[in-house]
């Protein structure tokens, strides 16, 4: 696949059209671009100080108010990066599939199931080639649970936890703490845990969920277990949390098998009381296998989430899709199925 901008440019090279210059588009994806080698080279913003950033961060970078001036200056860059809040999210992917530009879509990708069907058929009917931005698939916690489970050290796996808990009693004054559209914490995290599960474990066949509003107007508490499709007979169950007021966050990742236990304590710096089972941990550890008081250090596997940007710097070469958006359809459905469970108080299948 090559990008429209009817310009040649360097394989393995790509200038990037961010839409959004806020804490997703600078702080993450502008970031991780930078690592992986790509230029941003236009910008969609109106905040005075987003713009004056963009300027600074990027000498000679172009402007524009809206996503219809970047999309009128092709020829600046070789996809359009969309990382503007969730509920616009399918909007402006349809405008940036009409435009015929690749383009990487944040997640989620829509607000619901049936419209992240539409983004995907939309952006198929017009030919235009887009993935999501699944950045946690390149954690490397998830890269090395990965290689644990590969080893067969674990044995047969029969439990998934995973925990993204935080202690933030005073909530952000942002758009994800105060939309009660597009935000809360299950459209904010739900998308990576879920995708998490399933990259792991397989298709979802039935979930069980519990939410709840305790500081925000949108979720802030939520809860999820997932019966994954039985395979040969075997059946994983993954119970998965996104909390913003838990004083003791953690452990953030509990794998369980019958022959021992992968355990990671805590996750990007956050403080939690678990951090002192890493007291002894060897320099590049990422997590333990444990077997009741026994435990050993797993070697952190090599990569990181800039190696997605560089996964489309090679689709754009023509080298496959970093991640398939069907992936981010199915676990939209998960979530609207999350959704009903937690107002039915059942257990539904998917």
């Amino acid at each position: 696949m090559s990008g429209t901008t009817g310009q040649e440019r360097n394989p393995g090279t790509a200038r990037v059209g961010l839409v959004g210059y806020g804490g997703a588009g600078r702080g993450i994806h502008a970031r991780l671009a930078r690592e992986a080698g790509l230029v941003v080279t236009a910008v969609v913003a109106r905040n005075p100080e987003r713009r004056a950033a963009a300027e600074e961060d990027w000498p000679g970078v172009r402007l524009h108010e809206d996503l219809a001036g970047l999309l009128g200056d092709h020829a600046a860059y070789d996809v359009v990066v969309v990382a503007s809040p969730s509920a616009l999210h399918a909007e402006h992917a349809a405008q940036v599939a009409a435009a015929g530009v690749p383009f990487v879509l944040d997640k989620p990708i829509a607000l619901d199931g049936a419209q992240a069907a539409d983004v995907v058929a939309t952006a198929a009917a017009a030919g235009t080639p887009f993935t999501v931005f699944q950045n946690r698939r390149w954690d490397p916690e998830q890269l090395t649970l990965r290689s644990v489970l590969a080893s067969g050290e674990l044995g047969r796996v029969h439990t998934f936890e995973r925990r993204w808990e935080r202690w933030r009693p005073v909530p952000q004054q942002r758009w994800k703490e105060n939309d009660p559209v597009g935000g809360g914490l299950l459209l904010d995290l739900g998308p990576h845990l879920v995708d998490s599960a399933t990259q792991l474990f397989g298709p979802v066949r039935s979930v069980y969920a519990e939410l709840r509003a305790l500081t925000t107007p949108t979720e802030d508490d939520v809860f999820l277990t997932l019966h994954h499709a039985p395979s040969d007979g075997h059946e994983v169950v993954s119970r998965l949390w996104a909390a913003s007021v838990v004083g003791a966050p953690g452990p953030r990742t509990r794998v369980l098998g019958d022959a021992g236990a992968y355990v990671v304590t805590t996750f990007e710096n956050d403080a939690s009381p678990f951090e002192v089972f890493d007291d002894a941990a060897p320099d590049g550890t990422e997590g333990w296998v444990t077997r009741g008081r026994d435990r050993h250090p797993v070697p952190r596997a090599p990569g990181g989430h800039a190696d997605f940007y560089r996964a489309v710097a090679e689709w754009l070469d023509g080298g496959p899709v970093p991640v398939d958006p069907a992936d981010a359809v199915r676990t939209a459905h998960v979530l609207d199925v999350a959704r009903e469970s937690a107002r039915s108080g059942r257990r539904l299948d998917v």
